[in-house]
C-alpha cells in the first residue's frame, strides 16, 4: 500500500493499535472494500483470519481489488463474527434504534474523462445491486438506513448521481465509502449533507488509520 504514500508504513499495526484501543466486542464494524491483494479466496484466508481475531462484529463490502470475493454461501459460512454484504443487508442496533445497513461495491460514475461502454454496464448492474439491498431492507420493514460502498457516490466534479437519486428516494440517512487515496483525491470525494443524505469518506488513510463513529 506504500505506492499511496508513506502513510502506509507498518499500517497493519496502525490498524490493530487504533482498532484494540477503540473497539469492543460489543462494536459492529463496518469495512468498505479493498480488503484483501489476495485473488483467491483461500490466499485471502489469511488476511480474513486477521480480521476475524480482532473484537467486535464485522460487516465486509467488496472493493474493486477483492478479487478473491467468492460466492456470498461460501463467505458467510466462514466466521460466525464476519458478515459479507452483497445483495442483502444487517442490522444495527444502537441508541439512536436499528438500523439496516445496505449496500453493494459501486463504480466509477460518468464522466469526461473515461466513462465507456464497459464502465456504463458495469456502473447500471452496480445500481441493481444496490436497489437489491434496500429493497430487501424496506421489505423487512426498516425505515432507518445506513449505505456502505466503495466506491464515492459521484464523481470528480461531484455531479449529482443515480446512486444519489437511489438514496434520496429511499430515504437512506447515511452513505459511507471508501476508494479514495492521497490528499488530492480526498478533495474529490463528496462529503456532507446533500439532499437529505449524508456522506462520509472512510478510507484508512483519510482517516490516520483511527475508527470513526457512525452510530451510537
Amino acid at each position: 500500500m506504500d505506492v499511496f504514500g508513506s502513510q502506509w508504513k507498518d499500517y497493519e499495526e496502525k490498524i490493530k493499535a487504533s482498532w484494540v484501543k477503540n473497539i469492543s466486542e460489543t462494536d459492529t464494524i463496518l469495512i468498505p472494500g479493498d480488503i484483501s491483494w489476495a485473488m483467491r479466496l483461500e490466499d485471502a484466508k489469511v488476511d480474513l483470519e486477521w480480521i476475524h481475531n480482532l473484537p467486535g462484529r464485522k460487516i465486509l463490502l467488496r472493493g474493486n481489488h477483492d478479487y478473491w470475493w467468492s460466492s456470498l454461501k461460501k463467505l458467510q459460512a466462514l466466521y460466525e463474527d464476519v458478515d459479507f454484504l452483497q445483495n442483502n443487508f444487517y442490522t444495527y442496533t444502537g441508541d439512536g434504534g436499528t438500523y439496516a445497513i445496505c449496500g453493494t461495491r459501486g463504480w466509477v460514475s460518468p464522466n469526461p474523462n473515461k466513462f465507456d461502454e464497459d464502465d456504463e454496464r458495469i456502473y447500471n448492474r452496480e445500481l441493481l445491486r444496490l436497489k437489491l439491498s434496500l429493497d430487501a431492507a424496506k421489505a423487512a420493514g426498516h425505515e432507518k438506513i445506513l449505505v456502505m460502498t466503495h466506491y464515492p457516490p459521484t464523481n470528480e466534479s461531484k455531479e449529482h448521481s443515480a446512486f444519489m437519486d437511489i438514496y434520496e428516494s429511499y430515504g437512506v440517512e447515511k452513505v459511507i465509502y471508501g476508494h479514495l487515496h492521497t490528499a488530492a483525491s480526498f478533495k474529490c470525494g463528496l462529503q456532507g449533507d446533500f439532499d437529505g443524505v449524508s456522506y462520509q469518506l472512510t478510507s484508512c488513510d483519510y482517516l490516520d488509520f483511527e475508527p470513526v463513529k457512525l452510530l451510537d
